[in-house]
Order: structure tokens, then C-alpha cells, then sequence
């Protein structure tokens, strides 16, 4: 699915017989930050880009030549850019209950963002449902953990599928309704993606309550992908000052594994 932004006014006149190419081209381009630390080990990086119309093609420019830094409150790490758009840590390791804060200079724009990373929360298992719909077998993946009682928490899975993730949907999960209780999530996909004998690795990231309403206000707007999302229709609300898109997280992650069976 295509990455773009939509203004807010934008709407379609079902009523009309004819169809309108509403003019988003003219939409202003914008910063898209995506960074993330993690209670694994480092390098992290933090990716910029430059988003792009409607109508446009569906490449994202890189943003070059920005300054980059995230600090742990007590020090701060400068990143160098390794690739164009991409830019890495050196000595930052990420820890559960810190606060990190992100700080990108773009010529004379200054866009910021801070992200306290949750306390971890082991993934145990995956496992599968099988059901029928639409007269079709359909898999679908189930993560399986204890959720710790009297602590707001908030989760997002990433899927991998032989080895290749994927980003047709998203997940984003909070215990609103489940505190302190055994957890099976159901991982449900939109349509027949897994088989029999398929090598399927669930990620789960213990994130803040910011990035979690970034993702979940992402997967319902259909937006795709997991920490590769530059924007989507509605515009998520960003944890990423002076209008920039995107998200910086400070996430914990535990993963799992199992055969489709």
C-alpha cells in the first residue's frame, strides 16, 4: 500500500457521477522521522525521509545531512549517518524504565521527540488457530503471555513469515480489558497469508502509551508495516514535535517462534 498523507478537509463526494482527482499533490511535503531503542543490544537507527503527494510516485526521498542525537538523560549519543537517510547510534544501550529523548536538526528545523521505555514482558509461546471463513481454511498466528497485574501496558507484535515480515496488517494490543490475566492474542490477518509447515517468528515490543495510540490509530486507518511507515491516511498522531510524521520509540521486545500447524 502506498505511504501518503491526506489533508484533513479531504473527503469523497459519493453523491457525484463523475469522478474528481482531488489535487493532494499540493499537499506540502514533510519531515518523516522512525527511530526506535530497544532493550537489545545496539546500534539503533533513526530513518528520515521527505513524504510525498498522493498522485506521486511511491518513493520516499532520504533526508541527508541531519543532525541526529538521542540522549538517556545523562548522556548523550551523536549518530552518524551510515546510509543515505539512515542514521546509527555508537555506544547507547537501551534500558527498561528510561526515558530517552530524540533531537534532529534539519537546516534550520528542530523536531524532537521522548519515549519511556516499559518494563519488559516475556513472550511464551505462539501458537495457531485454524478456522474457516468464506468456505477457506485460514491460519492465523496466536501469541501467548501473562500479562503483570496492576500496570497499564501497552503491545505491539511484528510477524515474521519464513524469514520476511509482514506488513499487510498491524497489531497493537492494551490490557484495558485483560489486566493481570493470561493472554492469547489472536494475530488474525486479513486474509489467507500462513500454510502448513510455514517458519513464523512473532515479535512482541513492550512500548508507552504515545506509541501505542500511534500504532493503533494506524492500523485503523489500513496503514501498513511495522517501523516503516512513513504516513497514512488520517495522519496518526505523532510523538515527534514541529509537525513532523512518524513515531520514536522506546520499546522492550521478546520474540517467539513455532511452525504453522
Amino acid at each position: 500500500m502506498k505511504k501518503f498523507t491526506i489533508p484533513g478537509f479531504v473527503c469523497l463526494l459519493c453523491a457525484c457521477s463523475k469522478t474528481v482527482k482531488l489535487p493532494l499533490n499540493t499537499a506540502a511535503s514533510q519531515v518523516v522521522i522512525q527511530g526506535e531503542v530497544t532493550d537489545q543490544p545496539g546500534p539503533y537507527t533513526v530513518q528520515i525521509n521527505q513524504s510525498v503527494g498522493f498522485y506521486a510516485d511511491n518513493t520516499f526521498p532520504a533526508v541527508s545531512g541531519a543532525s541526529v542525537e538521542i540522549s538517556d538523560g545523562t548522556t548523550t549519543d551523536s549518530l552518524t549517518e551510515t546510509s543515505p537517510g539512515i542514521y546509527t547510534t555508537h555506544t547507547l544501550q537501551g534500558r527498561s524504565g528510561s526515558t530517552y529523548t530524540l533531537k534532529v536538526g534539519i537546516g534550520d528545523s528542530t523536531y524532537t521527540a521522548s519515549s519511556t521505555m516499559p518494563a519488559p514482558v516475556t513472550l511464551d509461546s505462539v501458537t495457531f488457530d485454524n478456522s474457516s471463513r468464506f468456505k477457506k481454511d485460514q491460519i492465523n498466528a496466536q501469541a501467548n503471555f501473562q500479562d503483570p497485574p496492576n500496570v497499564k501496558n501497552y503491545y505491539q507484535f511484528v510477524i515474521y513469515i519464513n524469514g520476511v515480515q509482514f506488513t499487510k496488517d498491524i497489531y497493537a494490543f492494551d490490557d484495558r480489558l485483560t489486566d493481570g490475566k493470561y493472554i492469547t492474542q489472536n494475530l488474525r490477518m486479513d486474509s489467507t497469508y500462513l500454510t502448513y509447515g510455514d517458519n513464523v517468528r512473532v515479535n512482541m515490543f513492550c512500548v508507552d502509551a504515545n506509541v501505542y495510540n500511534y500504532f493503533n490509530q494506524l492500523a485503523q486507518s489500513n496503514g501498513t508495516g511495522a517501523f516503516n511507515t512513513a504516513a497514512a491516511p488520517g495522519n496518526p498522531t505523532s510523538n515527534i514535535s514541529n509537525g513532523a510524521y512518524g513515531v520514536f520509540s522506546a520499546h522492550t521486545v521478546s520474540s517467539n517462534a513455532a511452525i504453522a500447524n
